[in-house]
């Protein structure tokens, strides 16, 4: 097995696509908007998956978060609320907030679980810090870490009740940039002490399935590599202050805060301490180049993956009409 997760090119699988993950076998796929249409074709589409990789519980992820990230959407699927809802819920009834987000995430993971999909990268446990740049923004359940902690442990407690393994992310935290990581490098110069609220959601949620690194970097731990790309950050920070012991993956390769071609950033996320590598574009020949740089999973990450999976065994006795009316019914109370 190949420590990769890959994205694909369209709907259905293509035959060389069939054919890398069926003999190169990598760790997981990823899939955007570029490969829903129906919820027919998606369940076509991820049954393919596990019939090429020839693994039942192959990862299957997807950025579900609600709000503007959201790759299965209106018609076919309904819309989910952002975080900020239930932050501003929190506001009035802390409980209530709580209820709601899980109720919401059970739901969620419902229609994700029906299409075949077995990861939802969320919940974002980044704060949301004043001054910074939105590409967190509304996605952030708060600027306080005991509410973020809160309401991201509702999150990955509702979707695990679906069969739905969560990702927390963005480690150690991105809620400081001040510049898009999708375009280029955010650096933080918040000082070790200040640093200490950013970790803190993370740290309550360390034993979380799945984590994603942030390509943010910070001065006071390594003013020379991103955290993806740092061995002192994942070591130090990730692994240590943080104490989180699952299955690590890196933000997307193709983003343009990390330098180098895409095998030098596989290889530098790798050999920083990530247990796989995520590259998303869906172009097979990056795909190819990204994975085979990674190289084959080490053991530990190996483990790591097979005991995060057995999350995605749960299967939910509630209905996501149910589950949808009860977190209506506690938003309206927000207005």
């Amino acid at each position: 097995m190949l420590a990769a997760i890959i994205g694909l090119f369209g709907p259905v699988l293509t035959e060389d696509e069939r054919a890398f993950i069926r003999d190169a076998d990598p760790a997981g796929i990823v899939l955007f908007g570029r490969n829903v249409e129906t919820r027919a074709q998606l369940r076509a589409l991820t049954d393919s998956l596990r019939e090429a990789s020839g693994r039942a519980d192959l990862p299957i992820l997807v950025d579900q978060e609600g709000g503007r990230v959201a790759r299965l959407g209106p018609p076919e699927w309904p819309a989910f609320p952002p975080a900020w809802r239930f932050s501003a819920l929190y506001d009035k009834a802390p409980i209530s907030a709580i209820e709601a987000a899980r109720a919401n995430s059970e739901a969620l993971g419902l229609l994700l679980a029906e299409v075949g999909i077995n990861v939802d990268c969320a919940p974002v446990l980044d704060l949301r810090h004043a001054g910074a740049h939105d590409v967190i923004g509304d996605r952030a359940f708060g600027a306080e870490p005991l509410r973020v902690a809160a309401l991201g442990r509702a999150m990955l407690d509702g979707l695990a009740a679906a069969g739905v393994c969560g990702v927390i992310k963005h480690a150690p935290g991105h809620g400081r940039a001040r510049a898009d990581s999708h375009h280029e490098l955010p650096v933080v110069d918040a000082s070790e002490e200040e640093l200490a609220a950013d970790l803190a959601p993370f740290q309550a949620l360390h034993n979380a399935p799945m984590a994603m690194t942030a390509h943010l970097l910070y001065r006071a731990w390594d003013a020379e590599r991103p955290a993806t790309l740092s061995p002192t950050i994942i070591a130090e920070i990730i692994r240590g202050r943080i104490d989180f012991e699952g299955l690590l993956m890196s933000d997307d390769l193709g983003m343009q805060a990390l330098a180098g071609s895409l095998a030098e950033r596989a290889r530098g996320a790798i050999v920083a301490g990530c247990d796989v590598v995520l590259h998303c574009s869906g172009v097979l020949a990056e795909s190819v180049q990204a994975a085979e740089a990674a190289g084959a999973i080490s053991a530990t990450a190996a483990d790591r993956l097979a005991r995060t999976m057995e999350c995605a065994s749960a299967s939910s006795t509630q209905s996501y009409e149910a589950l949808a009316a009860k977190r209506d019914a506690l938003l309206a109370y927000a207005g």
